[in-house]
């Protein structure tokens, strides 16, 4: 039998995932403003984030056929969902729905799987990185420019940071070329080429191309004719290791699940907490906004506040009304405010017209 979700705009608001390293820090940062039900494999688990937040425990294992059945005013999903189950149990229940966990070609997928099940509620495709923080940040600079001709993302990870094993999975994915949008037209690229040096705030970092959504949905959403994400690590021996095993071929030959621990070995070195440190420059007419983005609450914080984003975009408690049928994170009426949200919950946002020429927004400073 299938999965049931019913719309109850007084229920709770269900976490899929919601005791994983993201989710246990968007428990913690919902908790304040709604009740919760986190749902995951296992209920031990997430004992201990259910007794900080006060929310109630679920079993849901989307590998497993058992159907759930319940009554939510949102779901927010931090898990992969290869069968789409969740997407479709929220849209099928008109419960309002953000997804944060899909690679490009699953994002697409959804949104093809949703504008075919032609929802009535709020379907957020908020997979973008950081939970939809990068085209969020876009969307505000490009607002000030009037527009975005080219958006261009660095990525510093810190790999002493914590890190889900989810959130490393697109390291299965450099085996495969992606699609990108430049000067207006699609190419098909290796993941880990173009590599480039790119300060990143203080960092002076070496980074290379990576498939994410905002690549696949800037061109759409804000006609965007350049899109492109660069990722480095702060450890320079890594990141040469990481483009030594791309020269080689590993993520090629490599790729079944006989090498899926080396493969994700390159990238998932969990530690006890890092700061997550991005830049996004957006170009229009001649002119430039560069933001840096820095949580010395480590990335899985800042994921989780793009979840948060995201959940109060879906509930129209961000100040406007909720949207209805599929959209994306860039698409928030007044991105603006996401700055001032990240900056509200301890986020560092250097603003300027170039890197050098920052305007920094701290906590407790406005614009």
């Amino acid at each position: 039998m299938d999965d049931e979700l019913t719309f109850d705009p007084s229920g709770p608001v269900l976490l899929v995932g919601g005791y994983g390293t993201v989710g246990a820090e968007l428990a913690r940062l919902a908790a304040p403003h709604w009740p919760l039900l986190l749902a995951g494999r296992s209920l031990e688990r997430g004992e201990d984030v259910a007794k900080e937040t006060g929310a109630r425990l679920v079993r849901w294992d989307l590998a497993d056929p058992t159907p759930l059945r319940t009554s939510v005013r949102a779901v927010i999903s931090m898990v992969n969902d290869p069968d789409d189950r969740v997407l479709r149990a929220a849209i099928h229940g008109g419960v309002p729905h953000a997804d944060l966990t899909r690679w490009t070609a699953r994002v697409q997928r959804a949104a093809t799987v949703a504008a075919l099940l032609n929802p009535t509620s709020p379907v957020l495709l908020s997979s973008a990185w950081m939970g939809g923080v990068v085209p969020l940040v876009a969307a505000a600079l490009a607002a000030e420019l009037g527009g975005a001709d080219r958006v261009e993302t660095a990525i510093r990870w810190d790999l002493a940071d914590r890190a889900g094993a989810d959130s490393v999975e697109f390291m299965d994915r450099l085996g495969l070329d992606f699609e990108v949008v430049r000067d207006g037209r699609r190419h098909t690229i290796a993941p880990l080429s173009d590599a480039r040096r790119v300060r990143i705030g203080a960092d002076d970092t070496k980074v290379a191309s990576i498939d994410t959504p905002e690549q696949f949905t800037l061109p759409l959403t804000l006609g965007t004719t350049t899109a492109t994400t660069h990722i480095g690590f702060s450890s320079a021996a890594s990141t040469a290791a990481l483009l030594a095993a791309k020269r080689l071929g590993f993520f090629r030959w490599g790729r079944g699940e006989r090498f899926t621990s080396a493969r994700r070995a390159l990238l998932y070195a969990p530690g006890e907490g890092g700061t997550a440190r991005l830049r996004i420059d957006v170009h229009h007419a001649g002119r430039t906004r560069t933001a840096t983005v820095v949580d010395p609450a480590g990335q899985a914080r800042l994921t989780a506040l793009g979840g948060l984003l995201a959940l109060q975009r879906i509930l129209g408690a961000d100040g406007a009304p909720a949207p209805a049928g599929v959209v994306f994170p860039e698409q928030a009426p007044d991105p603006a405010r996401a700055l001032e949200q990240l900056v509200a919950h301890g986020v560092t946002v250097n603003l300027g017209d170039t890197a050098t020429d920052a305007l920094a927004l701290a906590p407790g400073r406005t614009r």
